[in-house]
C-alpha cells in the first residue's frame, strides 16, 4: 500500500482523544532478506540512520506545531537507534516498551525469506496469520493484542496528546488493521517501509480512525482528525 492519508473524520467520532504516530525503525543489512526476530545486536545500516535523521526533521516539525508527549521504543536497538535523533531534537527521553517488541518467531529467527518462503506453513503466514503460531515463539494474534493494550494503556495516559511509538513492520501491521476493522488476516495487504509514519487517531469517544499509512514524506505538523 503507498502512503495515504484520510482527511474525514467518521461520524460519532470526537475532536479529541489521543494521536499515536507508529514509526517502522529503519534499514538495517536484514531488510528484505532475512527474519531476525528478536535476534540481539542487529543495527541500522548506514542507510537506516540517514532514515532515522529523516523522520526526526518530520516529528520535530510536528513537536513544533504540537508537541509530543513522549516517546516510546522497542527495546531492540535497531528501534532504539531510529528514536535516537528523535529524542535529541526534542529534548524528550525514549521509554523503552517491551509491547513494541517485533513478533518472536522462535525457531524462525534469523532464517532467510527465501527458504520460508518455500514451507508450507508460509502460506498461514501470508493469507491468515490469525492461525499461525510462530514455531517456539508468539502467535500473530498475541502479538496483535499487546499492541491493542499498549494504545489502550496510552490513551489513559496522554489523553489529548500525542505519543510517538517505534516499533516493527508486523505489529504496526497488526495495530493498523486492528483500527481498520478489517481483521488480522488482513495485515498481510498493509505495506509497512523501514522508517515510514502511520498514524491512528484514537477519540474519547467512538472508534479509530487511520489518518496515515506507511508515510515517508508527507508533514505531520498539521495532522489532525478533523
Amino acid at each position: 500500500m503507498n502512503e495515504h492519508t484520510a482527511h474525514a473524520t467518521p461520524a460519532g467520532s470526537s475532536a479529541t482523544g489521543t494521536l499515536v504516530l507508529l514509526v517502522r525503525h529503519g534499514a538495517t543489512s536484514t531488510t528484505g532478506t532475512l527474519l531476525p526476530g528478536r535476534a540481539a545486536g542487529l543495527h541500522l545500516a548506514d542507510s537506516g540512520h540517514e532514515q532515522a535523521q529523516q523522520v526526526a526533521v518530520r516529528l520535530l516539525e510536528r513537536h513544533v506545531s504540537a508537541p509530543l508527549d513522549a516517546l516510546l521504543s522497542s527495546p531492540l536497538e535497531r528501534a532504539l537507534e531510529t528514536a535516537t535523533p528523535t529524542a535529541e531534537r526534542t529534548g524528550l527521553a525514549v521509554q523503552r516498551d517491551e509491547l513494541l517488541l517485533e513478533c518472536d518467531v522462535g525457531e524462525w529467527t534469523g532464517r532467510t525469506l527465501a527458504d520460508l518462503a518455500r514451507l508450507p506453513e508460509w502460506r498461514t503466514v501470508q493469507s491468515s496469520p490469525s492461525q499461525f503460531t510462530f514455531p517456539g515463539g508468539e502467535s500473530f494474534t498475541a502479538m496483535q493484542e499487546r499492541m491493542v493494550t499498549l494504545v489502550e494503556r496510552l490513551r489513559t495516559e496522554h489523553p489529548g496528546g500525542t505519543v510517538a511509538c517505534f516499533s516493527h513492520a508486523d505489529p504496526i501491521r497488526s495495530l493498523l488493521a486492528h483500527a481498520l476493522g478489517s481483521g488480522l488476516d488482513s495485515m498481510q495487504r498493509l505495506s509497512i517501509s523501514p522508517a515510514s509514519v502511520s498514524a491512528i487517531h484514537y477519540p474519547s469517544v467512538g472508534d479509530p480512525v487511520v489518518l496515515l499509512m506507511n508515510s515517508s514524506t508527507r508533514s505531520l505538523a498539521d495532522l489532525t482528525a478533523h
